[in-house]
């Protein structure tokens, strides 16, 4: 992955998805030291576990529906629809359909790559 560091173009076949587990995969698709761009598959049922890190992120929904969590709060989310997670608050999601997010990190996440 850390081929693409700060790279102007990147091919899309050329990235691999990793297999988190319990049916979620991540793409790590480019980043540089301040911002990283990553991909996420979900299937109906798997989770992203309650958790936070002092990263800002933004989560863009491309497909499927999920019920996500943050700071307590519980909203229900289609494609179209985005979050925004500040540092350090709890967040996470249950996939309710299958489908795809883009997640967006400010600085990148170095144990992503």
């Amino acid at each position: 992955m850390s081929e693409h560091k700060g790279q102007s173009f990147i091919d899309g076949s050329d990235i691999k998805a990793e297999d988190l587990g319990g049916g979620v995969t991540r793409s790590v698709l480019t980043y540089g030291d301040g911002l990283m761009l990553c991909r996420l598959h979900f299937e109906k049922g798997s989770v992203g576990a309650i958790h936070s890190h002092p990263h800002t992120q933004i989560t863009y929904v491309l497909s499927g529906v999920f019920e996500f969590t943050v700071d307590g709060e519980k909203h229900t989310v289609k494609s179209g629809d985005s979050i925004y997670d500040r540092p350090n608050v709890e967040h996470g999601c249950v996939c309710i359909e299958s489908g795809d997010i883009l997640d967006i990190f400010s600085p990148m996440r170095e144990e992503f790559v």
